[in-house]
């Protein structure tokens, strides 16, 4: 059986996974966002007027996993098992790395893709005020694992 993302008139679909075999599926995503010197002590010491960077960076990466086929058109609703947003404040700004898990018959490294940008999105959105030279740079799935 042929699986396609194009039907006979040229159209955009989905892949037809329902003949897939249900299998443990994980994926780990990564990206980093450098700050200056001063917002990373901001952040440190928790000074930004938003709140706490990295706790609700990671809370927000979690929800956008969670939504991660209602914002890409052809992915498909996935019922995660799992899903960890881990930031870590480094010399020169901010390292994030999501885990998405699920069993199923489709794979989530989109799901652990989103959770990283959206993560990152939200280090910006709190920052933007004080640091106007941040920028993410190498985001980018770590692997993908089936079992």
């Amino acid at each position: 059986m042929k699986l396609t993302h194009i039907d006979e008139q040229g159209k955009a679909n989905m892949v037809d996974v329902a003949y897939k075999p249900k299998q443990v599926r994980t994926a780990l995503a990564e990206g980093f966002i450098n700050l200056q010197a001063e917002t990373i002590i901001l952040i440190r010491e928790n000074e930004m007027k938003k709140g706490d960077v990295l706790t609700v960076s990671e809370v927000a990466g979690i929800q956008a996993a969670k939504k991660t086929s209602e914002l890409i058109p052809l992915c498909h609703p996935i019922m995660l098992t799992k899903v960890s947003v881990k930031t870590t404040l480094q010399k020169e700004g901010v390292h994030i790395e999501c885990m998405a898990k699920c069993i199923g018959q489709t794979g989530v490294e989109m799901e652990a893709l989103t959770g990283v940008q959206v993560a990152l999105l939200t280090v910006y959105d709190m920052c933007k005020a004080v640091d106007k030279k941040m920028y993410m740079d190498n985001i980018h799935l770590i692997e993908k694992i089936k079992k």
